[in-house]
C-alpha cells in the first residue's frame, strides 16, 4: 500500500520531470534560456501559487509542491551535479594558471564588495556593523549554479568568473564561522573551530586528490572493459557522492568535493565518456535547483513592499556589477567590453546567498523579518540573471565595436595578418599562438570579433572589401598575410592589390579548388591551399592509419602527393585566368562561411 508521503514524493518528482521536459524545448523553441522558465514553474506550482489553492481544490496536490522543503534535497543535490559537469571541463593545470586571477581578483572582488554593500546598509538601512557585515557579504556572492551555464569556463568571460566563483565557494566556510563568531553569544571556541576545519578540509583534499589519481584510472578502466554505460554512470555518481560527502564531513561545502571529482575525472582519459553519459542530468540538476528558487517568490510579499525590493535590487546589482567591472578592468586582467559583461552577469546575489543569510540568522545577527526580505531580494535576482547576462552581452558588443575602428590603424611588425576569422582563420590563429608566433586577425562581422575577443583572440573590426582599409592594416609591418574569407573573386582582387605594393610580402589564400589556386597563384599568392585537395588528403590519410600503414610513410607519402599536385596548380597559374574567374564569379560564397 502506498503512503501519503511516498504518494507525495511522487508527485513532487512528476512536477520537476513534466516541468524539465516541457520548459526545456519550448523556452529553446523560442531561443530563451530555460532559467526563466524553470524559476516561472516553480513560482506557479510553489506554495505561493496554485499550491496555496490546494487546500480547496485538492486535485492541485498532484500537481503542486507544497514547500521548498519537499525538494530542498534534490536541489542541493542538483547543484552538486551541477558543480561536478563543470569540474570535468577543467584540469589541475588549468586551475593553477587561473591561481592568481582565483585568488587575486576573486578575494578582492568578494571583499571590496562586501564592504562597500555593507557600508551602504549601515548609511541608509541603519544596521549594526556586524548585520551590515553579514549582509553584505552574502549579498557580495554570486551564482555558480546560473553563471557558469551561462558563460561556460572556457571563454575570457567564462574564466573570470569561473575565477571570482570557485574563490566564493571556498570562502563559504570560513564566512560562516566568522558570523558565528561575531554572534552575540559566541563563545571563544568559534577561531578553534575554524582552524580545525580549514586543515581538516585541506586534508581531506589532498587525500581525495591523491586517492583519484591512484584509484580513477583503474575504476574506470574496469567499467570500459564490462562495455556497459550503466557503469561508467554508476561509477561517477559513486565518485561524486564520496568526494561531497567527505568534504561535508569535516565542514566543508559539499559542492567543493563535487568539483574536486569532476576535476579528478578530467584527468583520466575517459573523462569524454561520463561527460557524455552524465551530460542529461546537468540540465535536469539546474531545472531542480531553479524550481525551488521560484517557490521561494512569494507574490503576495512581493506586491506589498515592491517598492523597497526595487530599491534593493537594483542597489545590488549596481554596485556589485560596478565593482567586478573595475576590479578586471583596472587589474589589467579583462578588456573593457569583458569586464564590462562579466560584471553585469556577476552583479546578483546567489544561492549560497540564502545559506548565509540563514548562518547570519542562527547567529542573532539579523532578525528573521530582515532575512525573509533579502531572501526575497535574492531570489528576485537570480530571477534576473539571465537578462543581466544578455545586456551585459550587448553592451560589451557595442563597446568592442566602438574600440575596433580605433584599433586597426597599425600593425606592430612581426605579425601574421590574418583576414576573417570564421572557422578556418580561429584555427590558424589558435596554431599562431599555440607556436607563440604573434598574429592580428580581423573581421567585418562585429558579432564576430566580439566573440573572439571573450575568447581571448586578438582580432579587429574591419571591412577590407571598403577603399583603403588595406592600407590602414600596416600590412608593411607584417611577416605574413594569411586569406581565410570565402570570397573568391575578392580574394583575388586584393591578393593582386598586396602583390603590386609589397613584392616580397608571403601572402597565404584558402582556396576552393584546384582552379581557384591556380588563380590566386598567378594574381601572386605565395601559396594556396584548395580545400578540396586538403580534405582529400585528410581521407587518405586516416584510411592508410586505420589499415594499418605506419604513420610515418604515410606522413612522407602525403607530403610527396601535397607537393606534386601543388606543383601541377602552379603550372595551371601560368594558363589565361579569365575563365576561371569568370567561372568563380558564377559561384556565390557559401552562407555561414567566412567574411571579412
Amino acid at each position: 500500500m502506498v503512503s501519503e508521503t511516498d504518494t507525495s514524493a511522487i508527485g513532487n518528482a512528476l512536477v520537476v520531470l513534466g516541468a524539465a521536459g516541457i520548459v526545456i524545448p519550448a523556452f529553446a523553441r523560442f531561443r530563451i534560456t530555460p532559467v526563466i522558465g524553470f524559476i516561472l514553474v516553480g513560482l506557479l506550482v510553489g506554495p505561493s501559487g496554485l499550491g496555496s489553492l490546494a487546500g480547496d481544490y485538492p486535485w492541485l496536490r498532484h500537481v503542486t509542491i507544497a514547500s521548498t522543503e519537499d525538494i530542498a534535497l534534490f536541489a542541493e543535490f542538483g547543484i552538486i551535479l551541477l558543480l561536478f559537469s563543470i569540474g570535468l571541463e577543467l584540469s589541475f593545470r588549468r586551475l593553477w594558471q587561473l591561481r592568481k586571477l582565483v585568488f587575486g581578483v576573486g578575494a578582492a572582488e568578494l571583499l571590496l564588495g562586501g564592504a562597500i554593500l555593507g557600508g551602504a546598509l549601515m548609511l541608509f538601512g541603519s544596521y549594526s556593523a556586524p548585520a551590515a557585515f553579514g549582509l553584505g557579504i552574502a549579498l557580495a556572492l554570486s551564482s555558480t549554479a546560473i553563471v557558469l551555464p551561462i558563460a561556460g569556463t572556457k571563454s575570457a568571460v567564462g574564466r573570470a568568473s569561473f575565477s571570482m566563483l570557485l574563490f566564493e565557494d571556498l570562502a563559504i566556510v570560513p564566512i560562516i564561522f566568522l558570523l558565528g563568531a561575531l554572534s552575540p553569544t559566541a563563545t571563544g571556541d568559534s577561531a578553534e573551530l575554524l582552524i580545525t576545519t580549514l586543515w581538516q578540509g585541506a586534508l581531506v583534499v589532498a587525500v581525495l586528490a591523491l586517492a583519484g589519481w591512484f584509484l580513477l584510472p583503474r575504476i574506470f578502466a574496469q567499467a570500459a572493459r564490462a562495455k556497459d554505460p550503466e557503469l561508467f554512470l554508476a561509477a561517477s555518481l559513486l565518485v561524486v557522492i564520496v568526494a561531497a560527502l567527505a568534504t561535508a564531513t569535516v565542514g566543508l561545502s559539499p559542492i567543493v568535493g563535487a568539483l574536486l571529482a569532476g576535476v579528478m575525472i578530467a584527468e583520466t582519459e575517459y573523462h569524454g565518456e561520463v561527460e557524455a553519459i552524465t551530460a542529461p542530468f546537468k540540465g535536469l540538476a539546474l531545472g531542480v535547483f531553479l524550481i525551488s528558487v521560484g517557490m521561494g517568490l512569494n507574490l503576495k510579499t512581493i506586491a506589498d513592499q515592491w517598492p523597497q525590493l526595487i530599491a534593493a535590487v537594483v542597489g545590488v546589482v549596481a554596485i556589485k556589477a560596478t565593482v567586478t567591472a573595475a576590479l578586471l578592468r583596472f587589474s589589467g586582467v579583462a578588456r573593457r567590453g569583458t569586464a564590462t559583461e562579466v560584471g553585469l552577469l556577476m552583479a546578483s546575489p546567489s544561492e549560497t546567498t540564502l545559506i548565509v543569510l540563514t548562518a547570519a540568522l542562527a547567529a542573532q545577527l539579523i532578525d528573521p523579518e530582515t532575512a525573509s526580505f533579502w531572501q526575497l531580494v535574492t531570489a528576485i535576482g537570480l530571477t534576473i540573471t539571465p537578462l543581466l547576462a544578455r545586456v551585459g552581452h550587448d553592451i560589451a558588443r557595442r563597446i568592442e565595436m566602438r574600440s575596433g575602428d580605433t584599433q586597426v590603424d597599425e600593425t606592430p611588425a612581426g605579425r601574421t595578418v590574418v583576414v576573417g576569422f570564421g572557422r578556418v582563420g580561429r584555427t590558424v590563429a589558435e596554431l599562431l599562438r599555440d607556436h607563440q608566433r604573434p598574429y592580428i586577425a580581423v573581421d567585418a562581422d562585429i558579432d564576430t570579433v566580439a566573440t573572439a575577443r571573450r575568447d581571448g583572440f586578438l582580432v579587429r573590426f574591419a571591412d577590407v572589401a571598403r577603399p583603403g582599409s588595406l592600407d590602414k592594416l600596416g600590412i608593411e609591418n607584417a611577416d605574413a598575410v594569411v586569406l581565410t574569407m570565402d570570397d573568391p573573386v575578392q580574394q583575388l582582387r586584393m591578393t593582386k592589390q598586396m602583390r603590386q605594393k609589397y613584392p616580397k610580402l608571403p601572402i597565404i589564400s584558402r582556396a576552393r579548388d584546384a582552379d581557384h589556386a591556380a588563380a590566386l597563384y598567378q594574381a601572386g599568392a605565395t601559396d594556396a591551399v584548395p580545400e578540396t585537395l586538403e580534405s582529400s588528403l585528410q581521407l587518405a590519410e586516416a584510411v592508410l592509419i586505420d589499415l594499418g600503414v605506419a604513420m610515418g610513410p604515410v606522413i612522407a607519402s602525403i607530403h610527396d602527393v601535397r607537393a606534386k599536385m601543388r606543383r601541377e596548380i602552379m603550372t595551371k597559374g601560368d594558363l589565361d585566368q579569365e575563365p576561371r574567374i569568370r567561372k568563380l564569379r558564377a559561384q556565390p560564397p557559401s552562407r555561414g562561411e567566412e567574411t571579412a
